[in-house]
């Protein structure tokens, strides 16, 4: 396959298969990680300044959201990140005229995929609230959240593409600078629509749907503007059919996993919704600050799939497994701290949502059970990364369908059956995210996939 073209110093700086190993993946993780800080800071401003301005009920409404929203978006979301992976492989191994196949393929993807997810959350979100057993009293506004909020998915796709893209190639600092951008716009329209005019809970979406429309065109701006070899060109963009069987190929069992893994938590969220608004509202509120515990969890599985991906393009195989035994120390080490400072400041942490005793009750009883098991939660998501990175992404899609959904719903449905209390609930999540790391490191430390790499490339090399 024919190589053309030579890194910028720009590209030279993006490139992760050169220099310290610690300081490119740190140096690529942390941007990443201020990045969803700002992401989830924004997110959690909108349940915040509603729950403070609207009530308790409007908090329950868009609290629940995180469900059935990445059911909507996580199958595309899934995807984009195959394509990414594959990007960064062709970028580690300097075949640019595929990466820019690649790329275009892409970006045309994402819009046809955006247009889709658009008018299926619009038309189908009254409905799969009902399945979800929303509370009568709390289902028009959630209806309202969701509708508006769908109304701007393209965006939401089309991000998820454009960082995808700008990630593979080592670039995580530009999506920071876009994503601080726009939550600055998103907090702005919630206070200002929320707070000062009290549109309601639409209004929230609305703000959220302008802010990601921002930063999508950001990027955009960037990926059209940049003089590297990524660059892309709109009037190639188009779907070339080879790079789109390769990014289903890589991309199809990450899709799969994130909306089946979706539809699971659908079901958890279902039996939350059974025990009221207040349930609602406080594991909604929960979900906010566990956020902010995942993101060292995310921004180290992305930095190891984009670090593996460039590595084994550029056959840089003990520099992979270096990479690999610090990033899963690093996730796993802050994840753990974060859970255990989230264990003791429960009670503050989610009175800042609600002053309701029952709403905070909720939350701080999830809290005390699921937190200071995050390190699995942490070990889990690495290695999934570092398998995706490695294109072998039906490994974690099996080993999380297999645990996060199948076992996960059964634990809760039979369970329930017997002992009805949210304890059960909550407890599912260690207990699934623990049985599935004992998966992934008997896997990891017996299957030799490195050497399987190095042992192909010595036959093709004749070795």
């Amino acid at each position: 396959m024919r190589k053309e073209g030579e890194n910028s110093a720009g590209q030279e700086k993006n490139n992760l298969t050169e220099g310290a190993i610690w300081k490119k993946i740190l140096f690529f993780a942390l941007p990443i990680f201020l990045g969803q800080v700002f992401q989830q800071l924004y997110n959690t401003f909108d349940s915040l300044i509603v729950g403070k301005y609207l009530g308790d009920e409007a908090l329950a409404a868009v609290s629940s959201s995180g469900s059935l929203i990445f059911m909507m978006v996580g199958f595309f979301g899934g995807v984009a990140m195959g394509a990414g992976v594959m990007i960064a492989k062709e970028y580690g191994a300097k075949d640019y005229r595929a990466m820019r196949l690649s790329i275009h393929t892409d970006v045309a993807f994402g819009l046809a995929a955006g247009i889709l997810l658009t008018v299926l959350g619009v038309c189908f979100t009254p409905t799969i609230l009902r399945w979800m057993r929303t509370p009568e009293n709390v289902l028009p506004q959630s209806v309202e959240y969701f509708r508006f909020y769908f109304c701007g998915a393209v965006f939401t796709v089309m991000y998820n593409i454009f960082v995808g893209i700008l990630q593979a190639v080592g670039d995580s600092r530009h999506p920071l600078y876009y994503l601080i951008i726009s939550s600055v716009v998103n907090v702005v329209l919630d206070l200002v629509l929320v707070g000062g005019f009290h549109f309601g809970v639409g209004a929230a979406a609305i703000a959220t749907t302008i802010s990601q429309g921002i930063s999508v065109l950001l990027c955009l701006i960037q990926l059209i503007r940049c003089k590297a070899e990524y660059r892309l060109r709109l009037k190639e963009v188009r779907f070339h059919w080879e790079s789109l069987k390769n990014i289903i190929r890589f991309g199809l069992p990450s899709g799969v996993q994130n909306s089946v893994i979706a539809m699971a938590n659908l079901v958890v969220q279902t039996n939350i919704n059974t025990f009221g608004p207040s349930a609602m509202a406080g594991c909604g509120s929960y979900a906010k600050i566990e956020g902010f515990a995942f993101l060292p969890i995310t921004c180290f599985a992305q930095a190891l799939s984009t670090f593996v991906g460039q590595n084994l393009g550029a056959k840089k195989y003990d520099r992979v497994k270096k990479g690999v035994r610090f990033g899963i120390l690093c996730s796993v080490s802050m994840a753990e701290l974060i859970g255990v400072v989230f264990w003791m400041c429960a009670p503050v942490f989610i009175g800042i949502f609600s002053d309701s005793p029952d709403v905070i009750a909720f939350g701080v009883r999830q809290a005390r059970v699921e937190a200071l098991f995050y390190c699995m939660l942490a070990l889990a998501h690495c290695i999934a990364g570092i398998m995706r990175g490695a294109g072998k992404a039906t490994v974690p899609m099996f080993t999380m369908l297999g645990f996060w959904c199948v076992l996960r719903v059964a634990y809760i449905t039979l369970m329930l059956h017997f002992y009805p209390y949210i304890e059960v609930v909550f407890t599912a999540y260690p207990l699934t995210w623990g049985t599935s790391c004992v998966v992934f490191l008997l896997y990891f430390f017996k299957a030799d996939w490195i050497h399987n790499f190095e042992r192909i490339d010595r036959q093709k090399s004749g070795g």
